[in-house]
């Protein structure tokens, strides 16, 4: 009953994904970025949708799991207060750059704003690579949900199909609409996974007796859990809160965010996204959170699935666990279609027609090759999915790391007229090396790693990194050229 029910979820994704090509336009502009038509309450849906990956449903919920309720003060306040803020002050000012200058990928902005192509490949490159991990955290925790809904190993349906299963659901729309049908997919998938993660908070709830009674048994039974801020249980913990409080920075570098933006209709299109999304965190954040901690009231280290799956199974069954199942996937894609268009959009227009075409790509071809490079994005982060054992949640830390430490050439590039191209290039070429460093380093390493086990993240030494390539590099070369600035700065 729970495959039927997700496989007849998938199909009416599929309904509403191919129904939005109704409207397409036929041009590369309305199937990169809907035309820039979308308003105010699709925009929301859209930005929280694609930002809820299996790194909240899955992944927070497993974090919890281990960690307890320190989790939602970790990632989900610092986002609920910090991703507003970045809409306001980047998303706004890059829509109206966007617009005025008819721009359709970061790398596109980047290389007018700095004048230079090198910085346009690198960035690609880098943005590119760091995609693909933020990819994988669909592709696998689809396929590991899949198989845990229907058994778990050994019994249930392979992970490898769930992950083929989403991949082709994905690709099948996005492929066929574009911007439109993901943004219209993206709403009712934010929609299912917001109010089926309420009901399952409420479902599993009445099984323990009620939130008070749920949480009075782990505080009885497992009570480091719900402590917060005790020096005793983790002498590090006040430098990986204030790690962590860097995260959310990334939302202002992905390009799937920043496409989304473009795609807004008008400047008023942003003020849902600024003022509800705090509230749509909490709706989502806070009951992960609280599932994943009472969960170790009956399960004990280590699970064979996912905590949220296990919980879903015991205490909803039946059609309801079926439908709760749905808004895991729901949330899985509705972040995966977004990255993989955002990433065929940067090889279409920044490679393709840039240096191949020399732009001079027709409408069909852009599209041709925005889903030619769809393809082999899922195509990779399926094979990759089968080959990596890392946690989702690890997996969303280190992308979210990355992302994060090029956040400084953002804000750079949009308020500090004296950055340069080298200065750029050198913070760009710092956060690769950096993370890459890290990344290996992190091997082996049981846990969370930090650096040198103080508990600060990599995130933090990262962008320190960045920003002092960023300033050092700007001051030893020349300025940008008046007219540059003119352009960029018309105030």
């Amino acid at each position: 009953m729970v495959l039927g029910i997700i496989i007849g979820y998938l199909v009416v994704v599929l309904i509403v994904g191919t129904l939005a090509h109704r409207a397409f336009r036929g041009t590369g502009e309305d199937y990169f970025l809907a035309s820039r038509t979308i308003g105010p309450f699709i925009l929301l849906m859209t930005l929280f949708g694609t930002n809820m990956t299996a790194f909240t449903m899955l992944g927070a919920s497993g974090e919890a799991f281990r960690e307890g309720i320190i989790v939602f003060l970790l990632m989900g306040s610092s986002s609920a207060l910090g991703i507003p803020l970045v809409i306001y002050f980047a998303g706004t000012r890059l829509w109206w750059l966007g617009k005025k200058e008819g721009y359709l990928t970061q790398v596109q902005f980047f290389r007018e704003r700095y004048e230079s192509d090198a910085l346009g490949i690198l960035l690609f490159v880098v943005l590119t690579s760091l995609m693909l991990p933020y990819v994988l955290i669909g592709v696998k925790g689809g396929g590991d949900a899949l198989q845990a809904i229907t058994g778990g190993p050994g019994q249930g349906v392979a992970s490898w199909i769930g992950s083929l299963l989403i991949c082709g659901v994905v690709f099948t729309y996005v492929t066929y609409g574009g911007m439109r049908s993901t943004a219209w997919a993206n709403t009712f998938q934010t929609l299912v996974f917001m109010v089926v993660g309420c009901v399952a908070f409420f479902v599993i709830l009445r099984g323990y007796g009620g939130l008070a009674q749920a949480m009075a048994t782990v505080a009885r039974d497992h009570p480091a859990l719900l402590v917060v801020g005790e020096p005793t249980r983790d002498p590090t913990l006040r430098y990986r809160v204030f790690s962590y409080l860097f995260l959310p920075l990334s939302v202002g570098a992905f390009p799937h965010i920043f496409s989304h933006w473009l795609s807004a209709k008008d400047a008023r299109a942003f003020g849902y996204s600024i003022v509800f999304y705090p509230l749509c965190i909490a709706l989502v954040w806070v009951p992960m959170v609280v599932l994943g901690t009472i969960g170790n009231i009956e399960y004990q280290a280590p699970l064979d699935g996912p905590i949220l799956v296990k919980l879903i199974l015991d205490h909803a069954g039946g059609v309801l666990a079926g439908c709760l199942a749905a808004g895991v996937f729901a949330a899985i894609m509705s972040s995966l279609d977004s990255q993989t268009l955002a990433t065929g959009t940067m090889f279409t227009h920044d490679i393709v027609r840039h240096y191949g075409f020399r732009d001079l790509l027709s409408e069909k071809q852009q599209v041709l090759f925005g889903r030619l490079f769809v393809m082999v994005l899922l195509a990779l982060a399926f094979v990759f999915s089968q080959l990596t054992d890392q946690s989702i949640f690890s997996l969303g830390v280190w992308s979210l790391t990355g992302y994060t430490g090029l956040f400084p050439i953002v804000v750079a590039a949009l308020f500090w007229k004296r950055s340069t191209k080298g200065g750029v290039t050198a913070a760009v070429v710092v956060v690769a090396v950096l993370w890459i460093y890290f990344y290996f380093r992190s091997f082996g390493v049981p846990g969370e790693y930090t650096v040198g086990g103080t508990g600060i993240l990599p995130v933090v030494v990262i962008v320190v990194g960045a920003l002092a390539a960023l300033v050092i590099g700007s001051y030893l070369t020349r300025p940008p050229r008046e007219a540059i600035l003119a352009k960029f700065f018309p105030y």
